[in-house]
C-alpha cells in the first residue's frame, strides 16, 4: 500500500471504534471485520434501535441507541471513542435530509470529542454529479474539511449489490430492459468492509479523501447481461429505453417523481462517465484482488 497520502495518528494504548449504521449490511460487515483485527471491547456501534443489534452486543460489542434526529442520542453513543466510521446516511432515497443527519453527526462527533472522522463516501463525489447521491458525499466532505476534525472519505467504488439489483430478474425472464448506461467500477461490500476495517484499525489512516477504492473492472449492463449469458448457458438481452420510457415505467410502479429523478440521474452519470475510474488502491490495501462482479453474478445465480 503506498503511504503517500498516509497520515499516522498519535498511538493510544486502549483505541475506541464506533460504528454508526451498524445493522445495515455495510455496517455490520465493517463491524465483524474489524471484530478480526481489535479486542471487541474497544469496538461500539451507533444503532436507531439497540433491540436489533442483540447478536453484535453477544460478542461484545458496546451497543448505544444513536438516531441522527436526536443529538444528545449521538454524543452518548460517540462518548469515548477515538475514531467515529460514519456510514452515510440514505435518508434521501425516502425523501430525508441526508445533509442534515451528516451535519448532526458531524456536530455530535465534535461534541464527544472524536478524533477521527471515518466518513463512506463514494469515488464519484462531485457537486456537478448527475446522481443526487454524488452531491450530497461532496458536500458532507465539505462539512468535514470545515470541522476541525480530521477525517477521512473512503472513496467507495459503486456498490456492486446495486448492479446486482439492477439486473433484477432479467437472469429468469432472459431480458434487461433500461435505459442507456455507461461502465460502472463494481465493488463488493466484502471488499470495502475489509478495507475500511484495515484503515480503522491500524494506526495510521488517509487524510482527506482515499484514492477511488474500486473493484477491478468497469462493466456496463451489456457486459453485465453478457457474463449472466455465459453462465446460465442461455441468452438475456439488454434493451435500451429512453430515459422517457423509464420514466413512464417507473411512474406505472408508483415510484415517486423524486425517486424516478434519482434513477434518471445515475443512468445519466454513467453515460457521462461518472463511475468508470477503476484504481489499484483496494487491491493494495487488501493484498489480494478484488471480488469481481462474474462472481458475484454467479452467486446470484446460484442462490437466487
Amino acid at each position: 500500500m503506498s503511504t503517500a497520502n498516509i497520515v499516522n495518528l498519535s498511538s493510544s494504548a486502549q483505541p475506541f471504534i464506533v460504528v454508526t449504521g451498524a445493522t445495515g449490511l455495510l455496517g455490520e460487515s465493517i463491524v465483524r471485520e474489524l471484530l478480526t483485527r481489535v479486542r471487541a471491547d474497544r469496538v461500539g456501534v451507533s444503532v436507531r434501535d439497540s433491540g436489533t443489534a442483540s447478536a453484535l452486543a453477544d460478542l461484545g460489542v458496546r451497543v448505544r441507541q444513536g438516531n441522527f434526529e436526536d443529538p444528545e442520542s449521538l454524543r452518548h453513543a460517540f462518548e469515548g471513542a477515538s475514531q467515529l466510521l460514519l456510514v452515510s446516511s440514505n435518508a434521501m432515497a425516502y425523501g430525508g435530509d441526508t445533509l442534515a443527519q451528516h451535519r448532526t453527526a458531524i456536530a455530535a462527533a465534535r461534541a464527544a470529542g472524536i478524533g477521527r472522522i471515518v466518513y463512506t463516501s463514494h469515488m464519484a463525489a462531485s457537486a456537478s454529479s448527475a446522481f443526487p447521491p454524488m452531491r450530497s458525499h461532496a458536500a458532507t466532505e465539505e462539512m468535514l474539511q470545515q470541522s476541525g476534525i480530521p477525517w477521512t472519505a473512503l472513496r467507495h467504488g459503486f456498490y456492486a449489490a446495486s448492479g446486482i439489483a439492477m439486473l433484477g430478474d432479467a437472469l429468469q425472464t432472459g431480458e434487461l430492459a433500461a435505459p442507456a448506461d455507461g461502465r460502472f467500477s463494481w465493488t463488493a461490500h466484502a471488499d470495502l468492509a475489509e478495507a475500511a476495517a484495515i484503515i480503522l484499525a491500524n494506526e495510521g489512516c488517509y487524510d482527506g479523501p482515499t484514492p477511488p477504492l474500486t473493484g477491478s473492472q468497469a462493466l456496463d449492463l451489456s457486459d453485465m447481461t453478457a457474463i449472466a449469458s455465459e453462465l446460465l448457458h442461455k441468452p438475456v438481452q439488454r434493451l435500451t429505453l429512453t430515459d422517457g420510457e423509464m420514466r413512464d415505467k417507473l411512474a406505472a410502479r408508483g415510484t415517486p417523481p423524486g425517486v424516478i429523478d434519482m434513477i434518471l440521474g445515475l443512468y445519466l452519470a454513467a453515460r457521462n462517465g461518472e463511475f468508470a475510474a477503476v484504481d489499484p488502491a483496494l487491491e493494495k490495501l487488501l493484498g489480494r484482488p478484488p471480488i469481481t462482479m462474474r462472481t458475484l453474478i454467479a452467486q446470484k445465480i446460484d442462490h437466487p
